[in-house]
């Protein structure tokens, strides 16, 4: 597999409202966000500096991440936070 692609990635991500969910090399999610501005925010991990640790090793194991576009930033925080629900398990184990 090659390494995640972040400036081609950008270069399509739209500016709408969203939730993003990064995953690892097997297909683990690693993390899910939610944005007013998926483009903006997705982005801020990639800058070149000014990230903390825990971010740069966070962003060192992105594989892929997947987008689901919202209609409206509320619509965004009330997916994400099902989807942290529904995944809070398997999110666990890289915090533990």
């Amino acid at each position: 597999m090659q390494p995640f692609d972040s400036k081609e990635f950008l270069a399509r991500l739209t500016q709408r409202p969203g939730v993003y969910q990064m995953l690892d090399v097997t297909g683990e999610l690693l993390y899910i966000g939610k944005a007013k501005n998926l483009k903006n925010r997705v982005s801020s991990y990639f800058r070149p500096t000014g990230l903390t640790s825990k971010t740069q090793a966070l962003v060192s194991k992105i594989a892929d991440i997947n987008i689901t576009v919202t209609h409206g930033e509320t619509e965004a925080l009330l997916l994400e936070q099902n989807l942290i629900k529904q995944y809070h398990q398997e999110l666990l184990h890289y915090f533990v």
